[in-house]
């Protein structure tokens, strides 16, 4: 189950966790990546939903944390990663078409799965717990029907 052992995944869980903390107790603010998408659209479309006060104030600041994520998974790939850049067997498109149900996921529920299970459960939201939920059930299932029909990478 832990190809690597819990240790790393136990240290990024920590990380991830702190760095949302911080960015609540110095900011205020809940460091959400699917709000990344709609404030960085306000820079390119001028539709009024793109354009909502809130998505004006905060691209800023979250175009710089998207950033830092970028730069930061660069930074492990090119010192500590064992096996290079490309780390995955799994084909192309079938990435592409699972990031793009998740982006639509991440619409209908009106925020991500980390977004609702750090921030909205660490901010005792109910709503987010019942995304997190829906967001576990359903995994849980399509790997099973994955698991079952014997596709592999």
């Amino acid at each position: 189950m832990f190809p690597l052992g819990i240790e790393p995944y136990l240290v990024g869980g920590i990380i991830i966790g702190i760095g949302v903390a911080l960015i609540y107790l110095v900011t205020g603010l809940h460091a959400t990546q699917s709000s990344f998408f709609t404030t960085t659209l306000s820079w390119f479309s001028k539709r009024k939903n793109f354009q909502k006060d809130k998505n004006l104030k905060e691209r800023g600041w979250r175009l710089t944390l998207a950033t830092g994520l970028v730069i930061g998974a660069l930074i492990h790939t090119l010192t500590l990663s064992p096996t290079g850049f490309w780390t995955t067997s799994v084909q192309l498109w079938r990435l592409i078409l699972g990031g793009l149900l998740v982006g639509f996921g991440t619409r209908l529920s009106s925020g991500c799965t980390s977004g609702h299970g750090i921030s909205g459960l660490a901010s005792l939201s109910k709503t987010s717990l019942y995304a997190v939920i829906v967001f576990m059930g359903v995994a849980i299932v399509t790997a099973s029907i994955v698991q079952m029909l014997g596709v592999s990478p």
